[in-house]
């Protein structure tokens, strides 16, 4: 084509009539794109391409997080693009890239301040996010900027120019924060008026301690217990060991009327952190766990949020052995705790420390925690074998899946603990 074009300006050139050639036809940029997601411990995982310094593309993995404002990378996809990279004790940071292309539309990142990048400038790990394959981020502070469609039982993300998309569903107006583009959803729970924010980032949803504690003093039946398993156990952080569960019978989300709801209580000092974010007072957080049926179209331009119910089926997300779990540097798993199940250890022969290698055979060490968890899940009772690590000698370990948070059990015997 290019020899076809230059061949027809040079005989236009040496005729006598002047004559001025049509120009070119600019090459349209896509308005919008759509890409598969990969659903991660109930986390949005999807392809991006970053443009390299030799003008070449790289292919990496994204979390898709409108729970946070704040981009982040791992140093590996950081060199690569021959960032320059600058570094405070463990704080590393760097100027953004121009944009990431998602599905061939290109992504703006003009919007950022700054790149997040974990770890020293000579380390050698590449981990940006504990126990997933994600090594950038896909913030709010770039996705207020766009029309984003989250299709959950499509397993599928649009995201497109604004005014690009067409929502279908409920919908309900949202207070966006117009610096950062956090979203909180005006909400009930018992009949009192809270915000609550709009978390896909988070594998798990989020109460303030004062209302986490009124609701379990209310309702000592509902279900609930003490250990972060299943899609609770976020990063693998020492507390998460005692953090506390209460299954929600029922709240009010805008529109929505959402029942068994699986809630974590915030802890003080990070929802202090979280609201002053936030900007306005807020009583937690829905996370993927609640949402994981609709489809979330998310209008930035006219703080509208849209919920588009998909499916009616609910997979038991805490039918699991349990266990909380830390993803290492190295790729392995150390066991933290083991929740208890009817007043007692669910796998007494297991010890905090331990280093769990392997489930059923199939070794752990290179998966992402929701992998993990995956082979740690399924039909209760079935039984589920354990190789773990301790002191240097490998143990097999007989263990069963057990019904969490279920709706018959007890409530005096459902209250777990951590050893």
């Amino acid at each position: 084509m290019r020899f076809a074009a230059f061949f027809s300006i040079l005989i236009i050139a040496t005729t006598t009539v002047a004559q001025n050639p049509t120009p070119p036809t600019p090459s349209l940029e896509a308005k919008s794109a759509t890409v598969p997601i990969t659903l991660d411990h109930n986390r949005i995982v999807i392809d991006v391409a970053v443009a390299l310094a030799d003008g070449s593309t790289q292919s990496v993995r994204a979390w898709v997080d409108n729970g946070d404002q704040e981009l982040t990378m791992s140093q590996r996809v950081a060199k690569l693009m021959e960032l320059a990279i600058r570094c405070e004790g463990q704080n590393c940071s760097a100027q953004p890239p121009r944009e990431i292309t998602i599905g061939g539309m290109k992504i703006s990142l003009a919007t950022v301040k700054a790149v997040n990048i974990p770890g020293k400038t000579n380390s050698a790990a590449s981990i940006a996010f504990p126990g997933m394959s994600a090594e950038i981020n896909i913030p709010s502070a770039v996705l207020r900027n766009y029309d984003v469609l989250i299709d959950f039982p499509e397993r599928k993300l649009t995201i497109g120019q604004p005014g690009s998309l067409k929502f279908n569903g409920v919908k309900t107006k949202a207070v966006v924060n117009a610096e950062s583009g956090l979203i909180q959803i005006p909400s009930q729970v018992e009949n009192k008026k809270y915000n609550l924010a709009l978390d896909l980032g988070s594998s798990i949803s989020f109460l303030t301690q004062d209302v986490f504690e009124k609701l379990a003093a209310a309702h000592p039946g509902w279900p609930h217990m003490t250990g972060a398993i299943g899609p609770a156990n976020m990063w693998g952080l020492q507390d998460e060991a005692k953090w506390k569960l209460l299954r929600v019978a029922r709240l009010q989300y805008g529109p929505l009327f959402l029942t068994n709801v699986t809630t974590v209580e915030f802890p003080k000092d990070r929802m202090d952190f979280f609201e002053k974010r936030a900007g306005i007072p807020t009583a937690g957080l829905l996370g993927s766990n609640a949402l994981i049926n609709y489809r979330i179209g998310l209008d930035y331009a006219h703080a509208t949020v849209y919920f588009d119910i998909g499916r009616l089926f609910n997979s038991p997300d805490f039918d699991v052995v349990g266990l909380i779990l830390r993803p290492d540097d190295d790729g392995r798993f150390t066991i933290l705790g083991i929740a208890d199940y009817g007043g007692k250890p669910s796998v007494p022969e297991l010890e905090a420390g331990d280093r769990l290698i392997a489930v059923d055979g199939i070794p752990t060490a290179g998966s992402t925690l929701g992998q993990v968890w995956s082979m740690l899940g399924g039909e209760a009772g079935k039984g589920r074998r354990l190789t773990v690590e301790r002191a240097g000698k490998q143990l097999n370990i007989a263990a069963k899946v057990q019904h969490f948070l279920g709706e018959q059990a007890d409530g005096a015997a459902q209250e777990k603990s951590q050893r």
